[in-house]
């Protein structure tokens, strides 16, 4: 059981009136604004907010480690009695990674690549409790021992690079805490992860915080992980605190109609369960506070008709090279006799945590890395035996949206152009007519046909992934491969894109391979799911059936590492795993054992476990 909050105690940390401007185009602009709020003793207090909400800031803000050339903090933010706004530089430092310690969203650009892990950690120890190299490197394993890292001792000479996320998001938990902080600021820590691994690190962080005594501000836009973690929310919207207060209080009864939104987006795993349809999300209108709910549409696949794409077999492999002369030594098995079936109008969700061979999956259908074995029919043709045009022909009607919208966006080009550029290529229309398809196609994403002439960078996260998707409708595909589409958007916007997605796929019978590692987002889109480990499926069947009653070990460690937003379960604990993900990396002899599959009905098969 976690350590009760002591309430008589007074707070470790106390922001008041927090405003923090920076200085764009010559004039001051407020991106935090009159911003209070106290952290208690042994209390986890949850920042909530989109993307451009301020919570980043204000962590940055705390830690004093904002720019001070072009930017400006004011108001007081007060720790042990001091206002660390006011202290010097060198006291200041003197707090960083000592009492105050921060973790950062993406911990390979936080980690030096070209030091030791274990040096990293040990010099925080040398430079803060003034330990000798010898002691500070038997602490800095002791340390790594406590963030259950394996076999510490000798991983302590290993760079970031060769350690997975979830394991350099440790090492990172491990540097913070080696001084044994009263204040830990978490910065999404979890955001960019797996949920498996996800789950691993929120129990780790309640697990030391129990053990410690410590208090922690957690800065995320996950709902769910809110309730798993948090004492206390402060919800913020463009800079201002708009709800403050317990957690199971902002749940149950939130008093805003932006809380309400963030809620209503959440999705919960559970909430499909005897349903074979997929169902859009509900959305709060911010204006009125009214939940705007779908109409139940019938949104069955008929199985009678031929399928889009058949995929039989499919194996992709990428040689490892290694010695002077470029020896091949080994093989990543990425895609290992992987099949399916997708038909016109069907969602085929395809989910594993990073690494499993999803996206190689997506690409290798669509012959953006080539196959070494299988089949892939599109429409009745074999993707495989095409030549250059004959592939650039069948591109036409299978389109790909990516993870990451803004780079997969021509910085130097407008909108407009990067619409048009496919349809004017392929001969569907001239210059004139494509214009008019641009427009068309931006209304149709719930944009504006003026915003053909702005460029990538100034346009949100939400706004450029709905601008990929305009581009990869420009050719009137059948088939579109969504790779991790929504992963990366606040939660509002994710329910805003997916609906929209869903749209598009009944007026147009659109195929979607819909490639996730959210189950929630999954359960709430898919009529199929086939879940992938270590490059293989190992179930596939109706999406109510593999939820509901999954069969193989790897899909119920799957399901129940999902964070479930109920404040009141957050106290439960999951237990914490020490085991990484296996590598798919195979000698250059290796044959892939053969493989059985129960049938456990209605299209549902499950590898049988060895």
């Amino acid at each position: 059981m976690s350590a009760p909050t002591q309430p008589t105690a007074g707070p470790v940390l106390s922001v008041r009136n927090l405003t923090t401007s920076f200085r764009v185009d010559g004039a001051w602009r407020s991106v935090v604004e009159e911003l209070s709020f106290d952290i208690g003793p042994r209390e986890t207090v949850a920042i909530v907010g989109e993307s451009g909400s301020g919570k980043s800031v204000t962590a940055l803000s705390t830690m004093r480690l904002l720019p001070p050339a072009n930017s400006r903090t004011e108001g007081e933010i007060l720790f042990d009695g001091k206002n660390l706004l006011t202290l010097p530089e060198e006291e200041m430092r003197s707090l960083r990674g000592n009492r105050l310690a921060m973790i950062f969203q993406e911990p390979m650009t936080s980690l030096n690549p070209v030091l030791t892990i274990g040096f990293q950690i040990a010099e925080a120890l040398m430079y803060h409790r003034g330990l000798d190299r010898a002691a500070a490197e038997a602490e800095a394993v002791r340390i790594l021992e406590r963030v259950r890292i394996p076999a510490a001792a000798s991983r302590i000479n290993d760079y970031p690079h060769r350690l997975s996320g979830g394991m350099r998001q440790r090492v990172m938990i491990a540097m913070s805490l080696a001084c044994r902080p009263q204040l830990l600021i978490a910065d999404e820590p979890t955001t960019a992860l797996d949920v498996t691994i996800q789950a691993e690190i929120l129990e780790l962080i309640k697990m030391l915080q129990d053990e410690e005594g410590m208090s922690v501000a957690f800065i995320t836009h996950d709902m769910g992980v809110v309730a798993e973690i948090a004492d206390r929310v402060v919800v913020m919207l463009k800079g201002r605190k708009v709800e403050d207060g317990p957690t199971s209080q902002v749940f149950k009864a939130p008093r805003e109609h932006y809380t309400r939104a963030l809620l209503a987006a959440v999705p919960k795993l559970g909430t499909m369960q005897g349903t074979d349809q997929p169902a859009p999300f509900a959305i709060v209108d911010q204006a009125s506070g009214e939940m705007i709910a779908p109409e139940p549409r019938d949104r069955r696949v008929d199985p009678e008709t031929r399928p889009v794409l058949e995929v039989s077999n499919l194996v992709t492999r990428f040689d490892v090279r290694t010695g002077v002369f470029g020896r091949v030594s080994a093989r990543v098995h990425a895609v290992e006799n992987v099949s399916f079936a997708l038909r016109p109008g069907e969602t085929l969700a395809l989910v594993g945590e990073s690494g499993c061979g999803k996206s190689t999956t997506g690409r290798s259908i669509l012959r953006l890395v080539e196959p070494v074995d299988g089949t892939v029919l599109f429409e009745g043709q074999d993707v495989r035996a095409l030549d250059k045009a004959g592939l650039r022909a069948a591109r036409q009607r299978m389109q790909m949206v990516f993870q990451d919208p803004f780079a997969s966006l021509n910085p130097r080009k407008t909108v407009g152009d990067a619409i048009a550029e496919p349809i004017i290529v392929h001969g569907l229309a001239d210059a004139t007519g494509a214009k008019r398809r641009v427009a068309e196609l931006l209304t149709r994403v719930g944009l504006s046909p003026d915003m053909a002439g702005r460029y990538p960078h100034e346009f949100s996260g939400g706004q450029r992934q709905r601008l990929c998707i305009a581009r990869a409708l420009a050719l009137k595909p059948k088939l579109i491969v969504a790779d991790e589409a929504v992963s990366a958007l606040d939660v509002s916007i994710k329910a805003q894109v997916i609906n929209l997605m869903m749209e598009l796929q009944e007026e147009m019978g659109l195929a979607y391979l819909f490639i996730s590692h959210d189950i929630a987002v999954v359960e709430r889109v898919s009529h199929r799911v086939a879940v992938m480990f270590l490059g293989e499926i190992v179930e596939i069947g109706p999406r109510d059936a593999v939820i509901s009653n999954p069969a193989h070990s790897y899909t119920r460690k799957l399901m129940a590492a999902v964070p479930i937003p109920d404040p009141d379960r957050r106290k439960a604990r999951r237990g914490l795993s020490t085991t990484e993900l296996p590598s798919p990396m195979r000698k250059v002899d290796y044959v892939p054992p053969p493989r059985q599959w129960r049938d456990l009905g209605n299209g549902h098969f499950v590898m049988v476990e060895q």
